[in-house]
């Protein structure tokens, strides 16, 4: 484990150079909390980066790339370095955290009152929050990895630790952005694709000498993740340069040298991963037990580590050096201060269909999901296996419809106004689900990726075991589905829900996931064709939905007739002189939902009907094949037996 330390002092050593260049290290003239404090901000930075990086890494072998042999214990002995680094992790932010008040405030560490200031302050601003949500999640993922290490309970820690470093995305120059949402997006990116590629690094340098013959699988497969986390990390901080620096002029100051300096880092990086696929992996695959590959391999990968290490130094330094030109949001703008975008111009039919403002996040996730599913339907295609034109159709036409009300005006206004956020509901939730499920993504997922042999999971391990799971088999019943999809409906627009999903770039994303899963979940359940749990016969689906339309239609009277305004500290305070009367604006929005839900309920009734036509017509069709290899045995049967019901004198008893 020795480069271990060469990349934390590296990372370190380059934290420090780029601090002293940027200036994140010099005294603050109002309130300077000392030297200990602005040193200790940017270098114990680094070794919660690499520790988070090297928890996620760990389980990403552990639980999805690595082989286990029968007398292996590698999965263990990653579950233990996962533990540690994850403690680590978790440790270093906390400290972070309390150096971050102490540079927030002014105030010495340990001055009188400091620590119940700083947990008390820690809660109220998000600057210190959304750290301490994250350092507190590393350490229940220690405790969780310290009692179960086996394979399924190592990827579920991946995914929980990815999950836990993106609320750090909302804090930073991104959170300060004149561009919020568009920054908090690029950094969450970014902080995923670099912690997935420095992490499944360092995990493989320290698992190679255990893989044995599963070296070549396991370093094949990390390739093809890093050259996807390779591309996400650098379109992401192309972004997030553009948002931060405003101009190519800019490239001069300090922070544009910074990002100039971490971009040839990443060309480098990208460098040694091309070098390593082509020259190494390749060899390595043909001849897995070779030692000159194997030994090759090291090489590079302990290069590309020790350059890792810079580029996360780099980084730090850059998370604290200001952007050029201060990036001041104004307060004057009603709807800028509550939703961090401009007033947009008066409301017209025309700027509805027509404007638009590209929401990266969404985007970025319909691209990929149009991309992959036609990337799959050419694997088919290649292999001479068919798939149904109408379905790709179905699919594309669904994400391109999503990305259409997310980015257009209907997006935009939908922030503002109650009725087009309402037209953007029942969008996301019915329209575009209802074409995403004709496109049966789990059935083309399961016909063209391969299976595993060797007991890890891939794609498709974790696509049959998640439709095959219990929560599936439960969230997949119609009745439970219909439940779901009307009261969380009625939960979120009669609390507090609603106002954070306005006011809040947190609360706007789980508000759109939302509407997306519980309609995808709800139309699935009822006309889904991909493999799952099995469904309700075809009368029954067809009384859940006509009950989910009633309930809905309650829920627009509802809104029609309230005389309550939902929300009115924000809604009255945005003074939009084409909304004179938010009130109305929200009954309009209950004949929205009224109405709108109607076209999408009539064509799930056609499709459950023609399902249900479907079911009759194949159990006559085997009744009539069963017939004709018994010579209708059945009807013979049953016509002796009213033979000899007649024959004792008596009608036959139904």
């Amino acid at each position: 484990m020795p480069f271990v330390g060469l990349v934390v002092v590296a990372g370190l050593l380059f934290s420090a150079m780029a601090a002293m260049f940027g200036g994140a290290a010099a005294p603050i003239e109002l309130s300077d909390a000392g030297p200990v404090v602005r040193w200790g901000i940017p270098l114990l930075r680094v070794v919660h980066d690499l520790a988070a990086a090297l928890t996620v890494g760990m389980f990403l072998l552990g639980g999805l790339l690595m082989p286990e042999g029968k007398n292996t214990q590698r999965r263990a002995y990653a579950g233990r370095l996962a533990t540690a680094s994850a403690t680590v992790w978790g440790l270093a932010g906390l400290l972070g955290g309390v150096m971050a008040y102490s540079d927030l405030s002014g105030t010495a560490i340990g001055s009188s009152g400091f620590f119940s200031a700083y947990w008390t302050n820690t809660w109220q601003l998000e600057l210190l929050r959304a750290p301490a949500i994250t350092s507190f999640a590393a350490l229940v993922i220690a405790l969780l990895s310290s009692i179960e290490r086996g394979r399924n309970a190592m990827a579920w820690l991946f995914f929980a630790s990815v999950v836990a470093i993106l609320p750090l995305a909302l804090v930073g120059h991104a959170a300060g952005s004149a561009d919020h949402d568009s920054a908090v997006n690029s950094l969450a990116f970014h902080l995923v694709g670099a912690t997935i590629w420095v992490g499944g690094l360092l995990a493989l340098l320290l698992l190679w000498s255990r893989l044995g013959k599963g070296a070549a699988a396991t370093a094949a497969r990390y390739s093809r993740i890093a050259l996807w986390c390779f591309v996400l990390v650098a379109l992401s901080g192309l972004l997030n340069a553009a948002v931060r620096l405003g101009g190519f002029g800019e490239l001069t100051s300090d922070y544009g040298i910074l990002v100039l300096a971490k971009t040839a880092a990443l060309v480098v990086l990208g460098g040694f991963g091309y070098l390593q696929r082509e020259r190494v992996i390749r060899v390595l695959e043909r001849s897995p037990d070779e030692k000159a590959p194997r030994g090759a391999f090291a090489r590079f990968a302990a290069l590309e580590v020790l350059v890792m290490g810079a580029t996360v130094g780099i980084a730090t330094a850059l998370a604290r050096t200001p952007p050029p030109g201060g990036e001041e949001i104004s307060a004057s703008d009603p709807v800028l201060d509550r939703t961090g975008y401009p007033t947009p111009p008066d409301f017209t039919v025309t700027r509805l269909l027509t404007m638009w403002r590209t929401e990266w996040l969404f985007t970025t996730v319909a691209v990929i999901a149009i991309g992959v599913y036609l990337a799959w339907m050419l694997r088919l295609r290649r292999r001479g296996d068919s798939w149904p034109i109408h379905r790709t159709i179905c699919w594309v036409a669904g994400w391109l419809l999503f990305v259409y009300v997310i980015d257009s005006g209907i997006g935009i206004y939908g922030r503002v106004m109650f009725s087009i956020h309402m037209i953007e509901h029942m969008i996301i939730s019915m329209g575009v689900p209802l074409l995403l499920v004709l496109g049966a993504p789990v059935t083309l997922a399961l016909r063209a990726l391969p299976k595993r042999k060797d007991a890890t999971l891939g794609p498709r391990e974790l696509i049959l075991a998640t439709v095959h799971s219990r929560a599936t088999r439960f969230f997949g019943n119609p009745v439970v589905a219909a439940v779901l999809f009307f009261f969380s409906l009625v939960v979120f627009y009669y609390s507090p829900l609603f106002g954070l999903a306005l006011q809040t770039h947190t609360g706007h994303v789980l508000m759109i996931v939302h509407f997306l899963l519980t309609g995808y979940l709800f139309v699935w359940s009822l006309i889904g064709v991909d493999p799952g749990p099995p469904k309700l016969p075809a009368p029954l689906r067809l009384l859940v939905l006509l009950v989910t339309l009633a309930s809905h239609a309650f829920f627009g009277v509802a809104l029609m007739t309230g005389t309550t305004l939902l929300v009115p500290e924000f809604f009255n305070a945005l003074q939009l002189p084409w909304v004179p009367d938010p009130l109305d604006d929200q009954q309009a929005a209950g004949a929205v939902a009224w109405g709108t839900g109607e076209l999408p309920t009539v064509i799930l009734a056609v499709l459950v009907t023609a399902d249900w036509l479907r079911s009759d017509n194949k159990e006559a069709r085997r009744q009539e094949r069963q017939a004709e290899r018994d010579d209708d045995a059945d009807l013979k049967a049953y016509n002796e037996y009213l033979a000899g019901r007649a024959g004792r004198g008596g009608p036959p008893k139904e």
